[in-house]
């Protein structure tokens, strides 16, 4: 009584927040693990099935071609979206001149803050087989005849790989070079006094104490690789979605296009419940709770 009392004014300033969460996703969590157990329809009677929701996904064929699409896409992504970063970063740490350094992070940036309708807008122009600059340099400079790439199964997983790391490329390269500058600068003048060469200084200095953000950043990326949906949307047309169709597309053509709201649920759970395994496994592997 005695806390509530002291403290009584922060509690009030919670209840907003708690009733956020409560109603925008503690609830359509718990209506959507309902929904998966029953034969839902939008109107009538909906009775509970059981497993057969969770039965019917896993025996459809196209939900394990989604599956494979998603780890090889989401691991592609996870790998180039951790990798490029991090490369770019370092490289940026090494220019001297701020005003270069400045003007490349603002531009790897923007990427990020436009929408995947633009940017997909962008990339379809540009890889257009009659009008796109990247096949006019192959046409004009290679003497290749035009790609269509975004029509080429062979090319749609890769297009969706390099399309998203490109976009969070600069996001990504700002946290880098944030834990780079909050490297005590004392060590490197202790590696310089000891001769220790660029590379050295960065093998030995910079990268293990980079090794905190890179634990964060690579789960960060971890939470993503199962929910991927927006380029797809975009992106995919009927000549490649066997190759690029991802679980979240599995659930959006299960319970939007074919209002069959049951199964729709029961994916998206098995996307959960993933998701959760697999951060699980990083956080593991990566020793995150020593960061």
């Amino acid at each position: 009584m005695g806390l509530l009392k002291k403290y009584g004014a922060l509690y009030l300033m919670m209840v907003p927040v708690i009733a956020y969460f409560i109603v925008f996703a503690y609830y359509p969590l718990v209506k959507g693990l309902q929904t998966s157990f029953q034969d839902y329809k939008l109107m009538g009677d909906r009775p509970y099935v059981g497993f057969a929701n969770y039965d019917a996904v896993l025996h459809d064929s196209l939900f394990w071609e989604a599956m494979v699409n998603t780890l090889v896409i989401g691991g592609g992504i996870l790998l180039f979206s951790f990798i490029a970063p991090l490369v770019i970063a370092l490289s940026l740490n090494e220019v001297l001149r701020t005003w270069f350094k400045k003007m490349a992070q603002m531009i790897l940036y923007v990427p990020h803050l436009l929408s995947w309708v633009v940017v997909g807008g962008i990339w379809i122009f540009m890889l257009s087989p009659d009008s796109g600059i990247v096949n006019m340099i192959l046409v004009h400079v290679f003497h290749r005849a035009p790609i269509n790439f975004l029509a080429d199964s062979g090319y749609a997983r890769w297009i969706m790989i390099l399309l998203s790391t490109w976009k969070e490329m600069g996001y990504t390269c700002i946290l880098f070079l944030a834990g780079i500058v909050s490297i005590n600068p004392s060590l490197y003048e202790a590696a310089r006094m000891d001769g220790a060469t660029r590379w050295q200084q960065l093998t030995y200095v910079t990268l293990p104490q980079l090794s905190n953000t890179m634990k964060v950043v690579f789960l960060l990326n971890t939470l993503g690789i199962l929910r991927i949906f927006d380029q797809v949307f975009i992106l995919r047309n009927p000549t490649i979605a066997s190759k690029v169709d991802v679980l979240m597309m599995y659930t959006f053509q299960k319970g939007i296009l074919e209002i069959k709201l049951g199964p729709a649920a029961a994916a998206s759970f098995f996307v959960l419940v993933l998701t959760l395994a697999l951060t699980l496994v990083v956080r593991r592997m990566t020793r995150f709770d020593e960061v």
